[in-house]
């Protein structure tokens, strides 16, 4: 009986261990629990990270277009009979409105020059009067970006337009830009020339602003409408 009860004691006491395979088994199972749990929290944070970069473009792009805005519905312009159309080698009216195409690195981008009594900073040092505005964009080769940049440029105005590391950045990683110019009576152009014959000597009555921002893989496409506060109508 002695031996018996021996025999059942050791039996018992080697069925409560682990067979080399349930432990491979156990780890293999943890192995993918843990791939599992590090995959999702890698998901996680690229579409955290992917919708702090939209969230940061969207609100650069907003603040770009507010201040835009702000200079357009501060527009200054020459009115009739103050303004007549200019003459044959006279100079050209200091408030134009001015829209053409410039290139920018290998691409080609509107540009817009008009004047405004808006000032990006108005209390530093002291600023006031009309100021000479340009939108522009340059590449920035440090980067490998394209940007759009604002120039403020008070009395005397610059007569020949130069790029600049001083102007302000409106908005980075642009893609493609359009502004596109109304005549009173809705008609779309790509360009404007104030003292052109070709566009009546008149000034535009609207002016929308087409913004792409982004990178290879993502688009992000912002777009706004713009009455001008005043216009010059047509002269014939």
């Amino acid at each position: 009986m002695n031996k018996d009860k021996t025999q059942i004691k050791i039996t018992a006491k080697a069925s409560t261990g682990f067979t080399l395979f349930e432990i491979l088994l156990s780890i293999f199972i943890f192995t993918i629990v843990i791939t599992t749990i590090f995959s999702s929290y890698r998901a996680v944070f690229s579409s955290t990270d992917s919708i702090n970069g939209k969230i940061a473009s969207y609100e650069m792009a907003n603040n770009c277009l507010n201040r835009m805005i702000m200079d357009i519905k501060a527009a200054y312009i020459s009115q009739i009979p103050g303004y007549t159309p200019p003459a044959f080698n006279s100079p050209p009216d200091p408030y134009q409105m001015k829209g053409e195409s410039q290139y920018a690195g290998s691409k080609t981008f509107p540009s817009f020059r008009f004047t405004s009594s808006a000032h990006l900073f108005p209390g530093k040092n002291m600023r006031t009067g009309i100021a000479e505005i340009i939108y522009y964009v340059q590449y920035i080769d440090n980067d490998e970006q394209y940007v759009l940049k604002r120039a403020e440029n008070l009395p005397p105005y610059n007569k020949k337009f130069a790029f600049s590391n001083k102007d302000p950045i409106l908005c980075e990683h642009l893609k493609s830009l359009e502004f596109i110019y109304y005549n009173f009576e809705g008609t779309e152009h790509e360009s404007w020339d104030s003292e052109s014959k070709e566009y009546k000597y008149a000034t535009p009555s609207a002016m929308k602003i087409k913004l792409e921002t982004g990178n290879d893989s993502v688009s992000l496409f912002y777009e706004t409408m713009i009455d001008f506060p005043f216009y010059r109508e047509e002269i014939k």
